[in-house]
């Protein structure tokens, strides 16, 4: 199983540093996440950033936020940043679960899923050329795209427009989201297997990285009414998060990215020392 790593969100001027790194050593790939009324960065410009600045490390959105997006134009972006950094890039897509994103966006919240099925039927049909909208991305299908599921209808649209699962739970419950996953990968037709990316919260350090790091969760996710819950998940100790990388590996996922909420970068080399890669 591959390892890679979410990269902070409260600070972009640490970003360079996280990234060079990262790429010089085991991991695979960095993930970034997305939310428009926050103080993170742009996801798809970060990114793009990122990958003039790495050779080897895989760059991946967990998820962006289609909806919020003119279809077109995110083709164009997403082909763009495919074709720049030679092909290293995997577009994780969600539906989005603010409110006050979509307010900002003037975009209707209701039937996003609906219209994340149609932006991915119309994303596949510009990036093979059909709609003259261009750069052509470098595979003609486009980039990797992983999708965001927690319920069926979002189970099924990974085995109909996708090429995996972005799975941000726990093994206990990843397990039978995965299972469902798999059988609507079958029932379409799929050949092979879905890729799944599983996810989870880390803090590696003394205790002031991890007071940081549930501060910043709990600001991220105060809007669901539920951040304290969601800061009690944080894996603080490095036997915690080799026993669920390793509960993720009997599970068949392919790739585990941890997340990290605090800015310190020295996580990386404590990650690393736990020799999950």
């Amino acid at each position: 199983m591959k390892i890679g790593i979410g990269l902070p969100v409260d600070d972009p001027a640490v970003l360079h540093d996280w990234t060079a790194r990262a790429d010089a050593g085991p991991l695979a790939t960095l993930g970034r996440l997305d939310h428009l009324v926050w103080h993170n960065p742009e996801p798809l410009v970060t990114l793009a950033v990122l990958a003039g600045a790495t050779t080897r490390i895989r760059l991946q959105t967990e998820v962006l936020l289609a909806p919020l997006r003119a279809t077109a134009l995110l083709g164009s972006q997403v082909a763009t940043l495919d074709r720049l950094c030679g092909g290293r890039f995997t577009l994780g897509l969600g539906i989005g679960g603010r409110d006050d994103d979509f307010a900002a966006a003037d975009v209707d919240p209701r039937g996003r899923g609906a219209r994340l099925d149609a932006q991915l039927r119309d994303l596949r049909s510009q990036w093979a050329g059909t709609t003259g909208v261009g750069p052509a991305p470098l595979r003609p299908r486009g980039p990797e795209i992983l999708l965001g599921a927690f319920r069926p209808a979002a189970s099924a649209r990974v085995a109909r427009h996708g090429d995996g699962l972005l799975c941000a739970a726990a093994p206990s419950w990843a397990e039978a989201l995965l299972a469902t996953v798999a059988r609507e990968w079958v029932a379409a037709g799929r050949e092979g297997m879905p890729r799944n990316v599983a996810q989870v919260n880390v803090a590696l350090g003394p205790p002031s990285v991890a007071d940081a790091a549930r501060a910043s969760m709990r600001a991220y996710y105060a809007f669901t009414g539920d951040a304290d819950r969601m800061a009690a998940g944080l894996l603080t100790a490095p036997a915690a998060v080799v026993a669920a990388a390793r509960a993720f590996a009997d599970l068949g996922v392919d790739e585990l990215v941890c997340y990290h909420w605090a800015t310190d970068p020295d996580q990386l080399d404590r990650l690393a020392d736990l020799g999950l890669s």
